[in-house]
């Protein structure tokens, strides 16, 4: 073997002489951008990142990320520089767009561990309409105070069934059949209610989702595009500010000129990345695009009565084509998948074409193809289930998901515990009247009436979604959602999942650990 001449450690992190001279550090206290930038220069520059990061200033940054980032189509430098937002008060509904991006990380409140009652709700705007805007909030209020009662008749029901082991703490005993109880009364959340999330992202997701928001069909979710947009191009919070400020002061009043060259090291304002999002705008292909297929999914679909559908379908392998022209509808129609499919063979090849064509006619220079064009992957489930139980699977981003509008079509989901804690007339009763509210709401004057209306969906009424993924994630899904501590929503339609793998794939179906969700759960094991 050949010898190796290493030059010197010189930071004293090596087990011996002869161990390779590699070095590993963790960087802190540094502009995304900045780090970006520095990242960036490897390909560029032999320098170590503690040299380029001497050397670049925060000019320097801009200039290079907008001659290459911009200019030269380099993208991938924004993949480098890492952002960490809260967006805080906002709907349920507006939470579920924020999140529908395949490379984010990110947490939302739990409707498990916290009661929702206190948090509010999102009023869109009905301008003039007072007729609107008072049946709206009648519903609303309606179904927060169901889901106070539900609460806590559910909890009693759940104190009365579940025994107290002796060496459980009482706070701790009450606190995990609360929790339980909270998986159950979440159904009657309205997609209103506030709710906040955190999210880290790099520069290059935060401009496609600033981009995307833009575009949304709803008011509130355009505007939280803006509101990401503005947050990334100014000033962040600085949690040490007040901390660092007293420090200031106190050098200051030692020594003035020292406490100003303190404040300006210390006290200056960070812009996570003014470079990278302030070109995001609204994108004319998505916004295009969508426009032209649902008027299509209309004319191919009409007024068809939605054929019944079990609540994971999955489907079958089929040409290309077929797949593509059948999942560019499916977004914009509220029809199962084979029935779309059955639609599109039936209109014939020239008409499966010019839907393709349709879905990529306004796609600009910059712009990635829509996420139907995800196609060909061997596992495809068209599922059907509940909106709370949907926002669990939506965080699972290494499938692709195509999902469906909300609505009342599909009817709600009613959990067992509902009636065995005497509430289902309650229960039946409520989601009635938000059903016919929903509909009244629609049908009112106003650009985005149907969008408006959907805010007062409750959680339990059901949406339909695509899901593709491949053997390994369908694995990794059945075996963590069927889980007992989980929520019996998410275990059901997982454990159907591997159900329809076992079917299709009897061989494969002994190599996935998942648990049968038939078998009784421990109501106070987590």
């Amino acid at each position: 073997m050949p010898e190796v001449n290493n030059p010197p450690s010189t930071n004293g992190n090596h087990a011996s002489p002869d161990a390779p001279s590699v070095e590993v550090y963790a960087v802190y206290g540094v502009e995304p951008e900045v780090q970006a930038y520095a990242m960036a220069k490897y390909s560029r520059s032999s320098l170590s990142m503690k040299e380029s990061l001497k050397e670049i200033s925060q000019q320097k940054a801009e200039k290079f990320l907008n001659t290459f980032y911009f200019q030269y189509g380099h993208r991938s430098i924004a993949d480098l520089a890492h952002v960490a937002l809260a967006i805080e008060r906002l709907s349920i509904l507006a939470a579920i767009a924020v999140a529908d991006e395949q490379r984010w990380d990110g947490q939302e409140r739990s409707t498990r561990y916290q009661d929702f009652k206190k948090s509010g709700y999102f009023t869109p705007d009905f301008r003039d309409d007072q007729q609107a805007r008072a049946l709206y909030r009648e519903t609303i209020e309606n179904l927060f105070a169901e889901y106070e009662s539900l609460s806590e008749r559910t909890f009693r029901y759940l104190l009365e069934i579940t025994p107290k082991p002796t060496d459980m703490k009482q706070e701790a005993y009450e606190r995990t059949l609360k929790a339980r109880a909270f998986d159950i009364s979440r159904y009657l959340l309205p997609l209103s209610t506030n709710t906040s999330l955190g999210e880290i992202v790099n520069a290059r997701t935060l401009e496609t989702q600033v981009s995307r928001l833009l575009s949304h069909t709803h008011k509130e979710v355009r505007y939280l595009g803006e509101l990401l947009k503005r947050a990334a191009v100014s000033p962040a919070y600085n949690a040490s500010y007040t901390s660092l400020h007293e420090l200031v002061e106190q050098i200051r009043a030692v020594s003035p000129e020292l406490g100003d060259r303190a404040a300006q090291e210390l006290l200056r304002e960070v812009r996570v990345a003014p470079t990278l999002v302030k070109y995001a705008d609204p994108n004319s292909y998505e916004i295009e695009t969508r426009r032209e297929l649902r008027q299509v999914a209309a004319e191919l679909l009409g007024n068809l009565e939605i054929a019944s559908a079990p609540t994971v379908d999955l489907l079958d392998e089929e040409p290309l084509e077929v797949e593509l022209a059948t999942t560019l509808i499916y977004e914009h129609s509220h029809y199962p998948y084979r029935q779309i499919r059955q639609a599109i063979q039936g209109a014939g090849e020239h008409i499966r074409r010019e839907i393709i064509d349709l879905g990529l006619r306004h796609r600009g220079k910059h712009d990635e193809m829509l996420r139907a064009f995800c196609a060909g992957q061997q596992f495809r489930f068209d599922i059907l289930m509940d909106v709370g139980g949907f926002r669990d699977m939506h965080r699972h981003r290494r499938c692709i998901q195509i999902g469906q509008e909300l609505t009342t079509k599909h009817g709600y989901d009613i959990p067992d515990e509902v009636s065995a804690a005497g509430a289902r007339a309650s229960y039946d009763a409520v989601m009635k009247r938000t059903a016919e509210a929903a509909e009244q709401l629609a049908d009112r004057p106003g650009a985005e009436a149907k969008e408006n209306a959907q805010y007062a969906i409750p959680l339990a009424f059901r949406k339909r979604t695509l899901f593709k993924m491949d053997f390994a994630e369908v694995a990794y899904i059945s075996e963590l959602r069927t889980g007992p501590a989980g929520h019996f929503s998410y275990r059901n339609v997982a454990y159907a999942m591997y159900q329809a793998v076992a079917r299709k794939y009897p061989p494969l179906a002994k190599h996935m650990r998942v648990k049968d969700v038939r078998e009784p759960v421990d109501l106070l094991k987590r």
